[in-house]
């Protein structure tokens, strides 16, 4: 486990948009993405050893996912937004199957799931985390249409990849004796709201923060209605264009937005450096190398180790490395590198456009001068 000099805060960037240059070296950790990496790993060999790697591209990215649902806690537990990340995760891949990305019902669950994420978002961090991935599977699922059969396959494969990521990561933490206690602890929870009963973890749960502090509830009801709004736009766009990788376009804009507009301009500019970089790298290596699908699983899997070990070192340099991981893992379903990177980098910008573009307003207020703000609020 990380000694105590290991979970000391790094100091925080001396600006907003120092955030996109300021590397925090010291979240740089290795043990732990390791065996993240590795439960991914298995999950892409065993598909392609078994004949059916685009299987196991579905597993791997559950697995992946799953995997940074250790960074978060839910009643002071890793495992219980993990548990919960398979839940959504699964669920959201079915629905986002059987909606498809051709009718007007992939507006509504755009909607709805951005509705939800906002309202999380104002609740423990652990929860919204949750929220989030579910809007991510949904929105990535919706490309790839299918009946109730190929939805429940889907939801299937990406709990599949969950679960052995959950099995790798409580064994690296040594918290195998907790898994049970842990799962006991979530289904008490939800006994608890249904039957009242006086349960210890139901206490627990009732003294999650209700808010973060920087949110008031209307700044709350804001960023909630913006969110809605970015989701309705980017999804729109999506299903008018016509590509099927242009789920990027609503994922980015979700992913991006942020309560305050310079936080949200922070976010797209890391976005938008880091996906060019990795998509640059990744197309690259791929245009001057053939490489078999047992190399491209690895290579996937250390683009995979890369991203868990920098997610919380700076964001353009995890989105560069989250964008290699996509072009390679992609490539196991025989898609061409080359044509991942260069729509990635397109949807990845045109997403963040939109989610700036919400923020118009406050971006235009902040270029009035004091003198400009200070006699419109005395005009009000």
């Amino acid at each position: 486990m990380a000694s105590p000099a290991d979970e000391r805060p790094c100091p925080d960037p001396p600006g907003v948009l120092a955030a996109t240059y300021t590397f925090q070296w010291c979240e740089f950790k290795l043990r732990l993405p390791l065996v993240s990496a590795l439960a991914v790993a298995v999950c892409l060999f065993i598909g392609i050893f078994v004949g059916h790697p685009a299987a196991g591209l579905i597993a791997g990215g559950g697995a992946f996912t799953v995997g940074f649902g250790s960074n978060q806690r839910i009643s002071d537990s890793r495992l219980i937004p993990m548990f919960a990340g398979i839940l959504a995760t699964s669920t959201a891949a079915f629905a986002g199957t059987v909606v498809g990305h051709r009718d007007y019902w992939l507006l509504l669950a755009a909607a709805g799931s951005a509705a939800i994420y906002g309202v999380l978002s104002t609740r423990n961090a652990g929860v919204a985390w949750v929220g989030q991935q579910a809007f991510v599977f949904m929105i990535v699922a919706s490309a790839f249409p299918s009946e109730l059969k190929g939805g429940l396959q889907r939801g299937a494969l990406v709990a599949a990849g969950g679960l052995i990521q959950l099995l790798f990561t409580s064994a690296a933490l040594r918290l195998i004796p907790d898994l049970h206690k842990d799962f006991v602890t979530l289904a008490s929870s939800v006994l608890n709201s249904v039957y009242e009963e006086d349960w210890a973890i139901a206490q627990r749960l009732r003294n999650l923060p209700s808010f973060v502090p920087a949110l008031s509830r209307h700044e709350a009801f804001g960023y909630s209605l913006r969110l809605i709004l970015t989701s309705l736009a980017a999804t729109e766009v999506y299903r008018r264009w016509g590509v099927q990788s242009g789920y990027w376009i609503p994922m980015t804009a979700l992913l991006v937005q942020r309560p305050a507009a310079l936080d949200t301009a922070a976010r797209v500019t890391s976005r938008i450096v880091g996906t060019i970089a990795g998509a640059w790298l990744g197309s690259l290596f791929i245009a001057h190398v053939a490489p078999r699908p047992e190399i491209l699983a690895a290579i996937t899997s250390v683009f995979a180790l890369l991203a868990f070990a920098t997610n919380a070192v700076n964001y353009a340099l995890f989105t560069a490395t989250l964008t290699g991981y996509i072009v390679f893992l992609l490539s196991l379903n025989v898609i061409p590198g080359s044509v991942i990177a260069h729509r990635r980098m397109a949807c990845t910008a045109l997403g963040g456009l939109i989610a700036v573009v919400f923020h118009a307003d406050a971006l235009l207020r902040l270029r009035r001068s004091p003198s400009q703000q200070e006699a419109e609020e005395r005009a009000a």
